[in-house]
């Protein structure tokens, strides 16, 4: 058997068998569309990453801030660009699907299932990366989880900002 030969068949053969995983699979793993149309699951396992930190300490009220978070990000979603809207809502699809995982991440394992030295790692590679789509794709995640934690009042008084009072200035 030639080099070229081996080489073209290994690849073939893994191609196939990523895309066999990905088909046979990906019901068991794949977020239920119906359940969580808004992709809730994704983000709430990207929320302790990008919010580290900033989030409470105590679990109660650190389910609550990531609960008014997860409907904050909805809600922003929603203000977008259908554009931009349309784009997100591709890259987190694929970040939902093995086969878009594997592409994305270069690993088949959920991001649910991931622990934060691994996402944080993923996610370094694409603030970092060569590709300007990957740094896109990082930044835009980043802004919206801040911009959506930070819209909440709550959240101002760690960024020292007080709300302007336009009413006792004028008086």
């Amino acid at each position: 058997m030639e080099r070229r030969t081996f080489i073209t068949t290994a690849l073939a053969g893994t191609a196939c068998l990523a895309l066999g995983v990905n088909y046979c699979s990906s019901d068991n793993i794949s977020v239920n569309a119906d359940l969580d149309d808004n992709h809730r699951l994704l983000f709430s396992a990207l929320l302790p990453v990008f919010l580290d930190g900033a989030l409470p300490d105590v679990p109660a009220l650190k389910r609550d801030a990531e609960n008014r978070t997860l409907d904050a990000i909805e809600h922003t979603i929603s203000l977008l660009p259908e554009d931009s809207r349309l784009e997100l809502e591709q890259l987190l699809e694929l970040l939902e699907g093995r086969l878009g995982l594997l592409i994305l991440t270069g690993s088949m394992t959920p991001l649910m299932m991931r622990n934060s030295a691994e996402l944080i790692e993923m996610l370094q590679k694409w603030r970092t990366s060569f590709m300007e789509m990957m740094v896109t794709a990082y930044q835009g995640l980043r802004e919206l989880v801040m911009a959506s934690y930070y819209s909440a009042p709550e959240h101002w008084s760690r960024l020292h900002y007080a709300k302007p009072s336009f009413l006792e200035e004028m008086k």
